[in-house]
């Protein structure tokens, strides 16, 4: 059975997010770009941010924006809102994909200031409004993770914190002590495969009573102080 290290399982499972709203403005020839990034889980949080953005600042030339969702940057999607194609939407997905972070909107509000920048004034305004958005944004260390509880014997409490320790126990788990014991506890995701067979087996051969996973999905939990990109105001 592989006793893959913990560390190299939870570079696999830790990721990025940005802890908050976060806004920044450059001026480039007397227009003005306003960038704004969000914290987003799904396209409903997209569709809202991009509403009250729209509503907010109704008299703007243009709403530009790009996101990218899941732990896994899975789904990504731009818009140019008018402006020429691949000169907008795109420059700001690529700042997200380089920032290390997923789970966000980046909005890109424009004031037209009368001047036309071209194309390549375009692709640099956006994507320099967007990384100011990036560089202000606090991170959030998360962790993939699932729920899963145990019954066992008291005479193997020992064994299973070992097993639960080498095989990516994230927090702390609760234990309830009766008659048997129960311990509801959180392990890493990459760990799944490997803690479904040594339980099953333990169930089989009678060590312990029971065990199951407790949610259907998957669930980040914070880990670590968050993380300060920039200390600018």
């Amino acid at each position: 059975m592989s006793t893959e290290p913990q560390a190299q399982r939870e570079d696999r499972d830790v990721f990025w997010e940005p802890a908050r709203v976060t806004t920044a403005e450059v001026k480039i020839k007397r227009s003005l770009f306003i960038g704004r990034l969000f914290p987003c889980r799904s396209v409903e949080d997209v569709r809202t941010f991009l509403t009250c953005t729209e509503t907010e600042h109704k008299n703007a030339a243009h709403h530009c924006w790009a996101y990218l969702l899941d732990s896994r940057g899975k789904t990504k999607y731009f818009s140019d809102d008018g402006e020429p194609a691949g000169t907008a939407g795109k420059p700001i997905l690529s700042a997200i994909e380089r920032c290390g972070m997923v789970n966000l909107l980046i909005v890109v509000t424009r004031y037209f200031g009368g001047i036309k920048l071209g194309v390549r004034g375009l692709i640099e305004a956006y994507g320099q409004a967007a990384s100011n958005a990036l560089e202000r944004a606090e991170r959030v260390r998360r962790v993939r993770s699932r729920k899963l509880a145990i019954c066992l014997p008291y005479a193997i409490i020992k064994d299973i914190t070992y097993l639960l320790e080498v095989y990516g126990l994230t927090g702390v788990p609760r234990w309830n002590y009766g008659s048997e014991v129960e311990v509801i506890a959180r392990v890493k995701e990459s760990a799944m495969l490997q803690i479904t067979a040594i339980f099953d087996e333990l169930q089989a051969r009678k060590r312990i009573h029971s065990w199951k996973w407790l949610e259907e999905g998957f669930s980040y939990n914070e880990q670590h102080n968050p993380h300060i990109m920039d200390s600018s105001p």
